[in-house]
């Protein structure tokens, strides 16, 4: 691959305990079609064959997932699994999966904002906290759509590549149609994202010139939540990765520098958020 191509993100943020997820299944990003990238995340694969069952723990982005599953018994033919797809809105809690036997996932992580344009009959809060059979949200093959059925497109190839160009066609055949109020609520969430000046959706309200009140519109029908959640969720995307770094941070600096009041608050949101408090997970994760 030439040294300019665009390559997929390397982090493993929102993924809990990373190490042990990877050490367990074959998990790869890709980057999708040039016509696609504006809108999308990436696509991301897994596929594994566990002798024992493992749950999976991941803190969701403010991102639509569309997904492509297989799920079948160790050793029997692919024709004999049970396979499906869905779309699966902005995740509000810790989303927990059980891994067993053989399976294979191919998915669509969009940019928060992105995916209103392949599905604007309906806000994109309709989907918050929902996984809705993909047929629910694209009810029609669209007229351009050729070849085999989206499962069997997706998911039957072995080789990446193959995978890859099937969700490329997918989409495409699906839009993207126009929406500049699409592409205003990604700039503002890679703000949020990448300027931790941005603590508050006030600050958010002044660099984007908006009223509060259109704010929560725009995200609302964009994104899937509110601009005061996106914000949370980036923290403790951010605590979570600071957590799994060799030696737990001071916790009452990384809260101030996260936007908390105080310590206090950054524990309680990270403890309703993983389920155990930042110490404890930094003491788990740091375990060989």
């Amino acid at each position: 691959m030439p040294a300019s191509a665009p390559q997929p993100r390397r982090d493993t943020r929102g993924i809990v305990d990373p190490a042990e997820l990877l050490s367990r299944v074959r998990f790869r990003r890709h980057v999708p079609a040039p016509e696609l990238r504006p809108y999308l995340e990436h696509y991301w694969l897994i596929d594994w064959e566990l002798p024992e069952p493992y749950a999976s723990h991941l803190v969701p982005h403010p991102s639509v997932n569309v997904v492509f599953q297989r799920y079948g018994a160790l050793g029997s033919p692919a024709a004999e699994a049970s396979a499906s797809a869905e779309v699966s809105g902005v995740g509000l809690g810790l989303f927990t999966q059980k891994l067993s036997d053989a399976g294979r996932v191919c998915g669509v992580q969009f940019r928060p904002g992105g995916f209103r344009p392949f599905a604007p009959a309906w806000p994109v809060s309709e989907w918050t906290g929902r996984r809705v059979p993909l047929a629910e949200v694209f009810p029609e093959p669209p007229p351009r759509a050729t070849g085999a059925d989206p499962l069997t497109a997706v998911l039957g190839p072995d080789e990446d590549h193959a995978r890859v160009a099937a969700l490329d066609a997918f989409l495409l055949a699906r839009g993207p149609a126009p929406d500049p109020a699409a592409g205003q609520a990604m700039e503002l969430v890679d703000l949020i994202r990448s300027d931790r000046s941005v603590r508050k959706v006030s600050r958010l309200a002044a660099a984007s010139g908006l009223s509060s009140r259109s704010l929560q519109r725009l995200f609302a029908g964009h994104v899937g939540v509110g601009p005061k959640w996106v914000i949370l969720r980036y923290r403790i995307h951010e605590a979570l990765e600071r957590a799994e770094a060799a030696g737990p941070p001071g916790w009452a600096a990384l809260a101030a520098e996260l936007g908390y009041s105080d310590q206090a608050h950054l524990v309680r949101d990270f403890t309703a958020t993983i389920g155990v408090s930042p110490t404890s997970y930094a003491r788990a994760v740091s375990v060989p």
